[in-house]
C-alpha cells in the first residue's frame, strides 16, 4: 500500500482517529506518543511541598509554641507571610534588619476609629537566603519571630526562650 505524500506530511495515520490533526494544525504528540505526564510526586508526600508552604509550616510552629504560653499577650497579634519586603528608602525602627534588608517588621496596633491589631511580617526569601538548610532556616526564622514579639511585648528575647 502507498502512503500519499499529503498523509505523511500531515502526520495522520489510518488507523488513528482524525482529532490529532486538526485542519491547520499539525499533528502533535508528546514524547514516545505516551500522552501528557502527571504529577511526578504524589501530592501526599513531603516532596510535594513548596517552599512557602514548608516555611508557613516552620512560622505556625513557632507562633503555636508562643500563644500557648502567652495566650493573653498574644490574643490579638497577626502573623503575616510575605515574599519579599516592599521598596521602601527608609525603613523605621520597628523593621529587623540584616545589614539593609529587612527580614521581618513589626506594626503596631492602633487603638480608635480605625482599630487596627499588632501585626508582625517576616519576609520569606531573605530568611532563606540567609539560611544553609531547613533545620537553620528553622531556627532563623524562630530567632526573627521571638525578637519581634519580645519588641511588641517590651520584654527581653530571652525571657520568651
Amino acid at each position: 500500500m502507498t502512503t500519499s505524500p499529503d498523509r505523511r506530511r500531515s502526520g495522520a495515520d489510518p488507523g488513528r482517529s482524525p482529532r490529532a490533526a486538526g485542519p491547520g494544525r499539525p499533528a502533535r504528540r508528546d514524547r514516545h506518543g505516551r500522552g501528557l505526564r502527571g504529577r511526578l510526586v504524589p501530592a501526599t508526600v513531603p516532596l510535594a511541598r513548596t517552599k512557602a508552604e514548608i516555611f508557613d509550616d516552620l512560622v505556625l510552629d513557632t507562633v503555636e509554641g508562643l500563644e500557648r504560653r502567652y495566650a493573653k499577650e498574644l490574643a490579638g497579634v497577626e502573623f503575616a507571610v510575605e515574599d519579599v519586603p516592599p521598596d521602601l528608602n527608609v525603613y523605621d525602627s520597628d523593621v529587623l534588619e540584616d545589614g539593609e534588608v529587612p527580614l521581618a517588621r513589626l506594626l503596631p496596633g492602633r487603638p480608635g476609629r480605625q482599630e487596627l491589631p499588632p501585626r508582625i511580617v517576616l519576609y520569606r526569601r531573605p530568611l532563606e537566603f540567609r539560611a544553609m538548610d531547613r533545620e537553620d532556616l528553622a531556627d532563623l526564622v524562630h530567632d526573627v519571630i521571638i525578637e519581634q514579639v519580645a519588641n511588641l511585648l517590651g520584654v527581653d528575647p530571652d525571657e520568651l526562650s
